[in-house]
């Protein structure tokens, strides 16, 4: 079994959409793991989500596009990436409003921002950015 099946067969069998590099680290060193993560993401298995970031990727049967493999859409895979990443974040207040019960409206677009400010990472899910200026 070759380490890109390895990582391959690894990634199918998780629960979580968002992966690390270093997730793979037990299967092969550093620059191995680099390069079946990035023949993964040729063959359209994942899509890379910034340094390091990778989620799981499915065909869009509307579009037939690539997109991030989770339920909650790429708001949901930008919060688990933010918890595996172990950083703190923050919603917008219409969305806490939201999420809390507050209100009924639910807004269209949920904002996620880092409570740290050192934090700079750039994390990019479809048209849901993190740290990167438009």
């Amino acid at each position: 079994m070759t380490i890109q099946d390895r990582i391959q067969t690894r990634i199918k069998r998780s629960k979580r959409s968002v992966f690390l590099r270093s997730d793979f680290a037990d299967i092969a060193d550093y620059d191995q793991v680099g390069r079946g993560l990035r023949l993964l993401v040729r063959e359209g298995a994942l899509l890379k989500i910034g340094y390091g970031l990778y989620v799981r990727a499915r065909v869009n049967r509307i579009t037939g596009q690539l997109m991030a493999d989770n339920p909650a859409g790429n708001d949901g895979v930008i919060i688990e990436a933010m918890e595996r990443l172990g950083v703190d974040y923050q919603f917008d207040a219409a969305s806490l409003k939201s999420l809390t019960g507050l209100s009924t409206q639910i807004p269209a677009n949920v904002k996620i921002t880092p409570k740290n400010a050192r934090f700079t990472r750039k994390i990019a899910v479809g048209n849901r950015r993190i740290n990167e200026a438009r």
